[in-house]
């Protein structure tokens, strides 16, 4: 039980660093499922065209999280933003996406 619970709380400690890594450079943003209560709504939601999975573990299953961004990304691009402990934030994307980011023109920050 307390393994589950630690889990939890490192599971939104991530998803807050990471919407304050969002904050950070300019974007509005906000931890999501737990602000509307639906099991399909991202971990952060934000300003930017993105589906966030946000994955703070040691071992991550990325295509496993890549999948479960793409299932419930509806209109977004689905995005996992993942870190390790003591490591740096990585953003990984299916390759439509990628093609999809460099053919837009840049976002407007405000």
């Amino acid at each position: 039980m307390t393994k589950a619970i630690n889990s939890r709380q490192k599971g939104a400690r991530g998803e807050r660093e990471w919407r304050d890594r969002l904050i950070a450079h300019g974007y509005e943003a906000r931890r999501g499922q737990q602000y509307c209560g639906s099991p399909d709504s991202p971990d952060v939601i934000s300003s930017l065209p993105f589906h966030f999975e946000v994955k703070r573990v040691e071992k991550l299953n990325i295509q496993k999280a890549t999948e479960q961004s793409e299932d419930e990304c509806g209109e977004n691009m689905p995005v996992v933003a993942h870190r390790k402990d003591r490591g740096q934030w990585l953003v990984t994307m299916p390759e439509w996406v990628f093609f999809k980011l460099i053919e837009m023109p840049p976002v407007k920050q405000t």
